[in-house]
């Protein structure tokens, strides 16, 4: 993927789909891939170590691709898993290689505000369309509320991309309301729901944190991620009070979808986890499950 300076004319075609184009109708909008090897640009993954033996292996779209065909997936969203703009060009070298369309969250360093701006205007692609960085595995629990990181997200609101938050605890989830009022004009992306508390069928603080969230209009959720929050043996229905409760709080139309492969591999097949994750969203009418299958997606990540 080329790095040159951003035109406006580029900047203009990345704010939304190009004319006449019309956004998937099913977008899984949580996905992974990654090379051991490094690939072309040295990505390193410090947290993939060979004891996470389901993962400990290359994954390529190419892998996945029978399956995402077989759910009847239209689009996708590649999601950063290492905190470096390497594997940042290495996600917009896959998205250009893939048949599907595909976007890119990506890795921006959001700590240096300068460098974000300097890496926004580098990144060429429209496929670029949001930053995430690695929250929960953050030796400072309260990365996301520095001045510096908070500064790096004035840069990416700026810039009309959101911001995905890898909010996997309740300290973190406590976090997402404040970062939302600094910021009213970037949309905050809540990964796999905060990951309730579904392997112990808990429900509090999870509950009350991720109302507070939702109460931030900027605030939207991605319905994924669950089966690696479950116990073994893991069903539709044990996940099912948990999604109408997030129907509930933030409405379709801050809903999305994602499978989180191949990091669900750890819990079962992307057929069944994708079957699953539909399963506990039939009871939206018509209008709502078209959002949550691929509008929110399509609209907050501009396909």
């Amino acid at each position: 993927m080329p790095i040159t300076e951003k035109s406006a004319a580029t900047k203009d075609a990345a704010s939304g789909p190009a004319a006449g184009q019309r956004a998937p109708s099913v977008i899984d909008a949580h996905v992974h891939v990654w090379d051991l090897g490094g690939g072309p640009f040295g990505v390193e993954y410090p947290w993939l170590r060979p004891e996470l033996s389901r993962l400990y292996r290359s994954y390529s779209l190419a892998d996945a691709h029978p399956e995402f065909e077989a759910a009847g997936v239209g689009g996708l969203v590649l999601v950063q898993a290492a905190d470096s703009l390497a594997e940042t060009r290495e996600l917009l070298r896959a998205a250009a290689a893939e048949s599907l369309p595909t976007k890119v969250v990506g890795w921006l360093p959001l700590s240096d505000p300068t460098a974000t701006a300097a890496a926004l205007q580098q990144f060429s692609s429209a496929e670029l369309v949001g930053a995430r960085h690695l929250i929960h595995d953050e030796p400072d629990p309260r990365w996301l509320l520095r001045p510096d990181v908070t500064d790096g997200l004035t840069v990416l609101a700026e810039a009309g991309l959101p911001f995905d938050a890898v909010a996997e605890r309740p300290d973190l989830i406590a976090q997402i309301p404040a970062v939302a009022r600094r910021h009213p004009g970037l949309t905050i992306v809540l990964d796999h729901l905060g990951k309730p508390p579904i392997a112990d069928r808990g429900w509090q603080p999870w509950a009350d944190l991720v109302a507070a969230a939702a109460a931030e209009p900027g605030v939207v959720a991605k319905i994924s991620g669950l089966g690696t929050a479950s116990a073994a043996g893991w069903t539709a229905d044990d996940w099912q009070r948990y999604v109408d409760f997030a129907i509930e709080v933030f409405g379709p139309d801050r809903l999305m979808l994602g499978g989180d492969w191949p990091i669900a591999l750890q819990a079962g097949s992307y057929a069944d986890t994708w079957a699953a994750t539909l399963s506990v969203i039939d009871g939206l009418d018509p209008a709502g499950r078209a959002a949550v299958l691929g509008g929110t997606a399509a609209r907050v990540y501009r396909f």
